[in-house]
């Protein structure tokens, strides 16, 4: 499918796009997402019918726009979090060519790396809605809709929104740079982890992180981390503490809320003995789901 030639089309006659090939139906859901019932109350809703003004991107894109749905997606979405901190990614897989301010005909496209080369996907802008709530991601600003809308044309990519159910942080990464990527399991880390993963934040790798479990049944431990869940890491530092130096890592959750409970988190005392020029640049009390 070619994105100009259709939008032209659709401007031509002024008609809003609708794409056969991953119609507004269950088939684009997937038969088992949902029990059979709820998947019968499925309604499709274009931003412009949600928003007087959407906008595709406002004031950038930000890791902090995007909030999951109900699909268990976090693999994808953490990737896409860090995505958001590498722009010079972002281009590749969000182009600027489209909006609903100019040359708006509810189509919209979004690039992936598949089998050795960038694939262009086409996609119209209806979004599934059960019971008048996103069932994919949702954004965290009501009119901004970039998140959905990409996670939509991922999930055409692989034939469905349930084949988004589930999934490997390190494939969507792939997916959306056309790099090359390298694990570390935890269980038997490298002795120099902190300074593998200092490097590669500075020599801008995106980088992820996953807890074991099952991800159908996010069960959320004491402690506020989520077994069977993926994370984006978005910074590693070295920094001043007590008489030493002390390595932290920061998290954050594609939930968009929900975080670590212990040492280091966001009111822990740890950071009462950190230096307040250190304190003032590193953290951030809220609950956006971002920790270290």
């Amino acid at each position: 499918q070619d994105f100009k030639d259709l939008r032209a089309l659709c401007l031509s006659r002024g008609l809003l796009f609708e794409d056969a090939t991953f119609p507004a139906h269950i088939s684009s859901i997937g038969p088992t997402l949902l029990p059979e019932k709820k998947l019968q109350q499925i309604q499709w809703k274009r931003p412009t019918e949600l928003q007087r003004n959407p906008y595709l991107i406002m004031d950038g894109v930000s890791r902090f726009d995007i909030m999951q749905g109900e699909i268990g997606d976090c693999w994808m979405l953490a990737a896409l979090g860090s995505l958001t901190l590498r722009k010079q990614f972002l281009e590749n897989v969000l182009p600027k060519d489209q909006g609903f301010q100019d040359d708006y005909a509810g189509i919209f496209h979004f690039r992936f790396w598949q089998y050795g080369e960038w694939v262009d996907v086409v996609i119209d802008d209806r979004l599934p809605f059960l019971n008048g709530r996103y069932l994919s991601v949702h954004p965290r600003t009501s009119n901004e809709f970039w998140p959905s809308l990409l996670e939509k044309a991922y999930a055409k990519l692989r034939g469905s929104y349930q084949n988004l159910n589930g999934g490997y942080l390190s494939d969507a990464l792939v997916d959306l740079t056309g790099g090359v990527q390298v694990q570390f399991s935890l269980k038997d880390p490298p002795p120099d982890l902190e300074e593998i993963l200092k490097a590669a934040d500075r020599s801008r790798c995106l980088m992820g992180c996953s807890t074991s479990g099952q991800s159908r049944r996010n069960i959320e431990l004491r402690n506020g981390i989520v077994q069977g869940h993926a994370y984006t890491i978005t910074g590693a530092v070295k920094i001043p503490y007590k008489n030493g130096w002390k390595h932290i890592i920061r998290i954050w959750n594609p939930w968009g809320h929900g975080e670590w409970k212990g040492p280091w988190s966001d009111d822990s005392p740890q950071w009462d003995r950190v230096e307040p020029k250190y304190r003032e640049s590193l953290l951030r009390n809220k609950d956006d789901g971002e920790f270290w």
